[in-house]
């Protein structure tokens, strides 16, 4: 009971250090995806060229999102015109490219892992568009019914706030996870377990099998998202190395639970041939970072984060998660208080706010129609109906 109680400590302060950075970012994220226009994002991605490319990163970075949505937004560009690799790399783009993340990375364990995260990022894109085609392939298109039209919308700061509400409350599963997992592994995890799943003084064989370790553990993690951050502090803490750390947080896109849908999407044979590109890029972005930070002298030193404050001090962290909490209530204040337009509607299992138009599953329910982000929540949903 004692370690459990550790644990949980562990966990509440490591999500104390983070609290403000959490708010900030997604604050931003909500602003983002409130004022850019989706439109664009079906319209310009019709190849794998280096400009459609570059758009389908940039969008995917300014549509920030949990995997689930991103993955079901990838999938119906595709359907709805835009090539394969393309909406492959504006999901990679929408879960690793985004504010969040960066500003959490820099908080809990450095500056340097964040600069990583977007270095590392465009290698796995620039792979991705290279190889991806040749490995992968281009599976059938699902058309999709038509009968939504967009909404001309005119967006406000509280289309913005309940984004970032929605954001909030679609990845809450996620956070409680990422940070309940990290405090246990924290206290119950030995350090000589550690040592024993990953390579130690073998200079560059130790890189590459971390490299390659670093997307297994987060398919059988289970955490996803931001999630993965605080899970990734520990791993770091633990003894992984640099660059299987970044291929750790890259490899939200292929837990397990995502898998699974892929399978769905795609089939069990293009799943497979995703697995393997995606755990490939991933892991020749975090080995290339860790060369490239390690080549330059930038790699963070372990002792940055090997010790969470385990008590609650006045200092500057306190003052700005104060400040994050006000800010927090007057978001939630303009959300609670809205009239939600038209041509918007909530996805009543993760809460993200989604647009009608834009929504990648849908549900005819007692003569009323209900959106949600991906297939994924509109099943839960209708196993919940059923029962």
């Amino acid at each position: 009971m004692h370690s459990i109680v550790d644990a949980v400590r562990e966990a509440a302060y490591m999500f104390w250090e983070t609290l403000w950075a959490l708010v900030l970012g997604f604050g931003l994220s909500g602003v983002v995806q409130a004022f850019v226009s989706r439109d664009r994002m079906q319209r310009t991605l019709g190849d794998h060229r280096p400009a459609a490319i570059a758009r389908a990163s940039g969008l995917g970075m300014v549509s920030s999102s949990c995997s689930y949505a991103a993955t079901a937004m990838a999938r119906s560009l595709f359907d709805k015109g835009a090539d394969f690799v393309s909406a492959m790399v504006f999901m990679f783009a929408s879960t690793n490219l985004v504010l969040e993340l960066g500003i959490v990375l820099i908080v809990l364990i450095g500056w340097q892992f964040a600069a990583a995260e977007f270095v590392g990022g465009a290698i796995m894109i620039v792979l991705l568009a290279l190889i991806g085609a040749v490995l992968i392939g281009t599976p059938r298109r699902q058309e999709r019914d038509e009968h939504d039209h967009q909404h001309a919308v005119k967006a406000t700061w509280a289309d913005a706030a309940s984004y970032t509400i929605a954001d909030l409350t679609m990845l809450r599963r996620e956070l409680v996870i990422g940070y309940g997992v990290a405090g246990l592994i924290a206290v119950y995890v030995p350090t000589h377990l550690w040592h024993a799943i990953f390579f130690e003084g073998h200079g560059g064989l130790t890189t590459i099998e971390n490299a390659v370790v670093g997307p297994l553990i987060a398919v059988v993690s289970f955490v996803c998202s931001i999630g993965n951050v605080p899970l990734a502090a520990a791993l770091w803490r633990g003894g992984l190395a640099f660059g299987g750390v970044v291929a750790f947080i890259f490899a939200d896109l292929i837990t397990f639970p995502l898998l699974l849908i892929y399978r769905k999407y795609y089939g069990t044979k293009l799943t497979l041939r995703l697995l393997a590109t995606f755990w490939l890029v991933m892991s020749v972005a975090g080995l290339a970072v860790d060369v490239i930070f390690s080549g330059a002298g930038l790699l963070p030193h372990r002792s940055g984060v090997a010790v969470m404050t385990t008590h609650f001090a006045w200092n500057y962290t306190t003052f700005l998660n104060f400040a994050a909490l006000v800010v927090l209530a007057v978001l939630y204040r303009l959300h609670r208080t809205r009239k939600r337009a038209d041509g918007f509607a909530i996805d009543p299992v993760c809460g993200m706010q989604v647009r009608t138009a834009d929504a990648s599953a849908r549900l005819a329910h007692k003569g009323e129609t209900i959106y949600f982000c991906s297939d994924h929540c509109r099943e839960r949903h209708a196993r919940t109906l059923a029962h």
